[in-house]
């Protein structure tokens, strides 16, 4: 490897021991007893190796192709990393599903929990929490005083859910995972439990720190405003797209897949409308499931089927990334999420769903799509396929480049795919991914309708509302009208949106270049174009932002 994969390997040795909550989640081993400095002073020390990376990497020229993809690709992901920390997104961020506070206690999820040593760093780990998210508070109202701070709703959502895992008849997380390790010695025990409680109580005091220091300094719109948007639009696509035009596209996109909805619905009540086939579908025993353990058994079937079958047909899957876990979250939030394998593969890579309190019955048709977008071929295949390239990709390549357009428009175009493929062929779960589609559709024209506080068409296609700007209130009566999720999962998503913003149209964003970069494809090399190939080439690139993508795509 040449000069600058030399500089990416340096970058992930001298980042993971300044981010070992980072470590912990791309599975770099040696720091599972640390907690990520969570000061002023930690999120400055990351800014600094960005801006000393970046001027390392000005000063190289590349030795070949696959250095100036590395090249164009770390410009791209550090450079947008440092522009949002200087504007204060990073170190003033409180949402519902990505702030330092979620990354402290997810991290836990990804330990292993048998074994003197497992049992060792969990508790010192959980003893370094008080400490994090003190820093964490301690940052939060530095930037605060400076102006710079959360909408004061988010923070108040974010301190229930402080409430929530800390509450023993709620998630009783700390405490319950100290209960859940073995292997320790009698006097380990005893020490976490004690340092379970301590992060308890440590939660609960950062609830009532958002609650009542944070919350009154808070924005009081929820909008982020077109400035604010659009640099994190670019950090979340890894591109620079028209939000007008997106926001239009939306409308059409819905449009188009609703219409395409009423088509199968129609296969499965003759006649009937959209709602009385999901009806039909809900009501119906063969796909229905009870109890949430006999749930994750149903998507682990699938995902270990879903391997087996398009592997060596439509897809070389690698050994490694073969094993896939299907895990129940220790948590309640409502999220559906995928995480990577450890860099060895001790560590498989997991899927996991955060079930609402309360839900115990489970509609197998609205989730089939869900399986093939966290597993195979979606994210476990997109991300262990990367993690496997060493001869291929540097360091930096293969276990930290990340854009959620790239990651999660792969997801998005894979779930769309697995019906080109014909494993849809079902019309219940087929209308299950176009639902879904439409749900991402319908992210699109909420997220950046309401951070812009956009005039909502006088013709859009649905009579939703004509002439009216979007509020947080419309955006609810709009996710209401177009989106068949259960309501407690959805009033989080619209938090999620307000929190996040710029995030939730990467799906579909990413989805549209996907589909947009295998047209140039197929375009450019007529008879001679191979989906298989296109496929593997395209992964082995690693997770780019979108424009860098584009571009190493059109180089193939």
């Amino acid at each position: 490897m040449g000069s600058i994969d030399d500089i990416a390997n340096r970058y992930v040795e001298q980042w993971a021991p300044l981010d070992p909550i980072g470590a912990t989640f791309v599975g770099v081993a040696g720091y599972d007893d640390q907690l990520t400095d969570l000061s002023p002073d930690g999120f400055a020390a990351l800014a600094d190796l960005d801006r000393r990376t970046l001027a390392a990497l000005d000063a190289e020229t590349p030795a070949d192709e696959s250095e100036r993809v590395a090249k164009e690709a770390m410009q791209e992901r550090l450079g947008l990393a440092l522009e949002r920390y200087e504007a204060g997104d990073i170190t003033s961020d409180v949402n519902v599903i990505s702030s330092a506070l979620h990354g402290v206690r997810s991290s836990f999820d990804l330990m292993p929990t048998e074994g003197e040593q497992a049992a060792a760093n969990i508790s010192a780990r959980l003893a370094a929490v008080p400490k994090a998210l003190a820093e964490w508070c301690e940052t939060l109202l530095t930037e605060a005083r400076q102006g710079r701070v959360a909408p004061a709703k988010q923070i108040i959502e974010v301190a229930k859910q402080c409430e929530v895992w800390a509450a023993t008849d709620g998630d009783n997380f700390y405490p319950d995972l100290a209960a859940r390790v073995g292997g320790g010695t009698p006097g380990l025990a005893a020490e976490l439990a004690r340092n379970a409680e301590a992060a308890r109580a440590a939660t609960v005091e950062t609830g009532e720190f958002l609650r009542r220091e944070l919350a009154p300094l808070g924005r009081p719109k929820e909008a982020a405003g077109r400035e604010r948007y659009q640099l994190a639009s670019r950090y979340f696509l890894g591109a620079t797209v028209d939000l007008d035009e997106a926001y239009a596209w939306g409308f059409e996109e819905l449009a188009r897949l609703e219409s395409e909805m009423r088509q199968v619905a129609d296969k499965i009540v003759p006649g009937g409308t959209i709602d009385e086939a999901v009806a039909a579908l809900d009501a119906d025993p063969a796909r229905t499931i009870q109890g949430k353990e006999a749930f994750r058994d149903w998507m682990q079937q699938l995902a270990d089927a879903t391997v087996q079958e398009l592997n060596g047909r439509h897809f070389d899957i690698p050994a490694q990334v073969q094993p896939i876990e299907c895990m129940l979250a220790p948590t309640s939030d409502g999220g559906i999420y995928y995480t990577g394998p450890s860099e060895d593969f001790s560590r498989p890579g997991r899927m996991w769903w955060a079930v609402p309190q309360g839900v115990d019955s489970f509609s197998t048709w609205r989730e089939v799509t869900t399986v093939y977008h966290e597993g195979v071929p979606g994210h476990h295949l997109q991300i262990g396929q990367t993690y496997v390239r060493a001869e291929l990709l540097n360091r930096w390549r293969r276990i930290l480049a990340w854009s959620s357009g790239h990651g999660e428009g792969w997801a998005l175009y894979a779930e769309r795919l697995m019906d080109e493929l014909g494993y849809l062929a079902d019309p219940g779960d087929k209308l299950g991914m176009l639902d879904g589609q439409a749900f991402r559709a319908t992210r699109v024209i909420v997220d950046i309708g309401m951070h812009l506080e956009l005039e909502i068409p006088r013709d859009n296609p649905f009579g939703f509302a004509p002439g009216e700007r979007w509020t947080p209130e419309l955006g609810w009566e709009f996710l209401r009208a177009h989106c068949r999720v259960e309501e407690k999962s959805l009033r989080f998503e619209l938090n999620r949106y307000l929190g996040w913003p710029g995030q939730a149209p990467s799906y579909k964003l990413g989805e549209r270049a996907w589909l947009a970069a295998r047209d140039e494809a197929r375009a450019r090399k007529g008879s001679a174009f191979d989906l298989k190939a296109f496929h593997r080439d395209a992964l082995n690139l690693g997770s780019l932002g979108l424009d860098p993508l584009r571009a190493a795509l059109a180089r193939l």
